[in-house]
């Protein structure tokens, strides 16, 4: 073989060899960050013991992502004890009864103290009676015990603008409310039923978890907002503090070590989203976050917009 084709073969050898060691550090690197950023959440190491922080916030609608995430946090040996930070005016009935469940399941598992930090009204509130305390900011706002069925009349727009909605029903309470034509009696009644029930529901919900005497129930079930002094004084709540305060419960009456750190535990598709942001150390690269908030905040209104069903959820009017 020729002399300088040996040497030129030996070069493109070492080459090779010098692009495969630095490729496989750079894999290793990588591996090394990944594994930083799935191996911690919230600056606390996964297997480190801590209380886990569970947040309801908003308007409360379709909650089978938070019912995985109880799952998950009540399997998760390193849970210490949870709180469930609470910042919401309420949403469906049946949103908040599902959080209410999921709650009381993870309950079973893990000590559980309920902070409201701003709003816990109607299904707000269902969802702060999961926990066996509720400790509350002096200015928070808590109750507002009621439901409400809302639906648009828009039959004289549509006299105005000619149109004329004809239909064919199997009988006379079918598709009742309809806004196309004002409610007559007999299904307004049939509503008023529904709601009254959904109702007493709510109100058995309250004095069986809030342990009230049937005047105490009375006193507190009639739509009202009441803040968290109020709240205190009509045990509405336990105690008013803040989130340390809530943790030094759980660390007093239920055995929970001291100065554990706090960690966010949140739905899956939220943190998994989120990675883009942590794989670039805190950079907003593309403007992920600002998507991710977007869309969040489409979604929400589209539930708001796509209401099917009862209501439990405070929402004052507007000043005009």
């Amino acid at each position: 073989m020729d002399p300088e084709a040996l040497v030129d073969r030996r070069r493109l050898r070492r080459k090779i060899s010098f692009w495969r060691v630095v490729g496989f550090l750079s894999l290793i690197v990588a591996v090394v960050a990944l594994s930083y950023v799935f191996l911690r959440e919230e600056g606390v190491p996964v297997g480190q013991s801590h209380i886990a922080r569970v947040s309801i916030d908003g308007f409360i609608g379709d909650s089978r992502r938070h019912t995985e995430l109880f799952r998950r946090v009540g399997e998760a040996r390193s849970v210490a004890g949870v709180v469930v930070s609470i910042d919401s005016p309420g949403g469906t009935t049946t949103g908040a009864e599902e959080l209410f469940r999921g709650l009381r399941r993870l309950a079973e598992k893990k000590p559980m103290v309920a902070f409201v930090d701003g709003t816990a009204a109607s299904g707000g509130y269902i969802t702060a009676l999961a926990a066996d305390r509720i400790v509350a900011r002096e200015t928070s706002i808590v109750g507002s015990i009621g439901v409400i069925l809302q639906y648009p009349q828009v039959s004289e727009l549509l006299t105005k603008l000619g149109v004329q909605v004809e239909e064919v029903k199997s009988s006379p309470l079918k598709a009742e409310p309809s806004g196309f034509r004002p409610t007559p009696p007999e299904a307004r009644a049939a509503l008023q039923q529904v709601v009254n029930d959904t109702y007493e529901w709510f109100k058995n919900l309250v004095g069986t978890r809030r342990h009230f005497e049937p005047a105490e129930l009375a006193r507190v079930s009639d739509g009202r907002v009441f803040n968290g002094r109020q709240g205190l004084e009509l045990k509405l709540v336990d105690e008013l503090g803040t989130e340390r305060d809530a943790i030094a419960w759980l660390e007093r009456e239920k055995g929970v070590s001291r100065d554990l750190p706090v960690r966010d535990w949140k739905p899956r598709s939220d943190r998994d989203f989120s990675l883009f942001a942590y794989a670039a150390q805190g950079a907003d690269l593309l403007g992920w976050r600002e998507i991710g908030a977007a869309l969040r905040e489409t979604g929400a209104a589209l539930s708001v917009r796509q209401l099917d069903g009862l209501l439990a959820v405070w929402h004052p009017a507007s000043e005009k």
